[in-house]
């Protein structure tokens, strides 16, 4: 209980707040969760936001290429900074590639790239030796994570999804599907400075990079949470103080009306990192602990627990190529056992034939 008592201190915070930024309804909640600590406490760790913070064969032959070579370039080899001006361009492809006058290019999209789920989905994706183009707000934290990755696997793109003038076409081009994880705390802390709150970054975000997108990708992979269909029930009340899953599942609805096939993942309270030591051979080495089993769900909110982060990413990876799971929610939680890894097969099987939510 130890590690809830900032949540416990926040709702009294609340409660004796003045803050016109308090509704009444807020108040509420949080009046009856500084009463009942002991129950509502220990159901909200199941959430993730109470941590600190045609369908793509994954086995696909390798296309090297080179950073985009226009718009403004970075002195760093494998980043391209595309600006809005560059939105009617394309990428260029080097003369030398065997992709220049074969097929496209075969790229998945990781939004959020240098985030605590976003890192490792770019860790598993180079593992594979599958091209990566990461979408960052922060080239320069995305330059020192992914500094010793293969210069011919990873591109670095930079663009503010709560600014959609910065969102280019050219981000998309040659991208076969997308992985989008982005997010912020539930609660008020540093991570909101900068309007970077729940409206903004887990709704408004992704509705502007759903609007640019292309028709033609096989799969968006969309990491959404526990309790979204939940959040006017106890504890899910408590932790949507400030909409955090109110607006997930908004930004849900956006996904499955999108008119690309998708694949909606809602994991527990994110257990295992995030991993922020700026070294990828780390986070290729990062582990699930002992809970390397799974729990999966299929189109249903009512599993409560925690997911690590490793897990998640992989999910996120496999489910790329599972074709039983496109156009599918699924709730998923770390276990104890023994469980996948990286095994295709093995995640296919568990996709593909996940029950339904009771």
């Amino acid at each position: 209980m130890a590690a809830l008592a900032p949540t416990s201190s926040l709702c009294h915070s609340i409660v004796s707040s003045t803050d016109a930024k308090f509704p009444s309804s807020v108040r509420a909640n949080a009046r009856l969760a500084a009463r009942q600590p002991s129950t509502i406490l220990p159901a909200l760790s199941a959430s993730p936001h109470l941590s600190s913070s045609a369908s793509l064969n994954l086995s696909s032959r390798l296309i090297p290429t080179r950073p985009f070579d226009h718009g403004r370039q970075s002195t760093h080899s494998r980043v391209a900074v595309i600006s809005a001006a560059a939105a009617s361009d394309t990428p260029k492809v080097s003369p030398s590639s065997p992709s220049s006058s074969s097929k496209p290019l075969e790229r998945v999209l990781v939004v959020g790239a240098s985030g605590g789920v976003g890192q490792l989905c770019v860790a598993s994706l180079l593992s594979k030796s599958l091209p990566v183009r990461a979408l960052v707000r922060s080239v320069e934290k995305a330059e020192a994570l992914f500094a010793d990755a293969p210069a011919d696997l990873i591109q670095i793109v930079s663009a503010d999804l709560r600014q959609p003038g910065t969102i280019s076409p050219a981000l998309f081009t040659g991208v076969s599907a997308v992985i989008v994880c982005v997010g912020t705390t539930a609660f008020p802390s540093k991570r909101w400075d900068g309007d970077n709150g729940p409206e903004q970054t887990d709704y408004i975000g992704v509705k502007n990079l759903l609007a640019a997108l292309p028709s033609t990708l096989s799969r968006i992979i969309f990491v959404s949470s526990a309790g979204v269909e939940r959040y006017n029930q106890l504890p899910y009340n408590i932790l949507n103080l400030f909409g955090v899953l109110k607006y997930k599942k908004m930004a849900e609805d956006l996904v499955k009306s999108s008119g690309i096939p998708y694949t909606i993942l809602r994991p527990g309270r994110l257990t295992d990192g995030p991993y922020t030591s700026y070294d990828l051979n780390t986070l290729l080495k990062a582990t699930a602990g002992m809970r390397k089993a799974v729990e999966v769900r299929r189109g249903s909110d009512t599993l409560s627990g925690e997911t690590s982060r490793v897990t998640l990413a992989e999910c996120c990876v496999q489910a790329l190529g599972v074709k039983e799971a496109e156009n599918e929610v699924f709730e998923l939680l770390s276990v104890e056992g023994e469980g996948p890894g990286s095994d295709e097969g093995a995640w296919e099987k568990i996709l593909a034939s996940a029950p339904a939510g009771k």
